[in-house]
């Protein structure tokens, strides 16, 4: 099974973009941070410009963030980072003449209905600030050592 990594790609690009608002904000050194590749880079940041929570400007390196980073929520950024906006999945290809692959997926869409809403719930109340204020903290502890 293939995880996504869209959602923490995306917080890191914004949280590296607040943290490093005058360092380079290049497409290439925000992926050599992620362990990524700048076209990756450029394809998120293009996902969180057209929902809002990013400004960049055709050809100028100049990438900020759209809002204060209190008013921009983990459920902003989860919705705009990917497509699909599930977290859990049922498999499809289940056997309907078995009592249990005949039934399996509506009993867990159920389920993972009920999960979907409260973790959307509690990323509502996550801003990118916490987020930022975290890794600094976490540094500042870092680098004391």
């Amino acid at each position: 099974m293939r995880f996504s990594n869209k959602l923490s790609d995306a917080v890191h690009i914004l949280s590296y973009i607040d943290i490093y608002s005058d360092g380079d904000l290049s497409s290439q050194a925000i992926a050599d941070s992620i362990g990524s590749n700048p076209s990756v880079v450029r394809r998120l940041m293009s996902r969180l410009t057209k929902a809002g929570l990013l400004q960049t400007r055709p050809g100028i390196v100049a990438p900020a963030l759209a809002k204060n980073p209190n008013e921009i929520t983990l459920l902003d950024v989860y919705r705009a980072a990917d497509d699909n906006q599930n977290l859990l999945h049922v498999d499809e290809k289940t056997n309907p003449a078995c009592i249990v692959g005949g039934n399996i997926q509506d009993t867990l869409n159920v389920i993972y209905d009920d999960i979907q809403d409260q973790a959307e719930q509690r990323m509502q109340g996550i801003t990118l600030q916490s987020i930022i204020d975290d890794i600094l903290v976490r540094e500042s502890h870092r680098t004391d050592r």
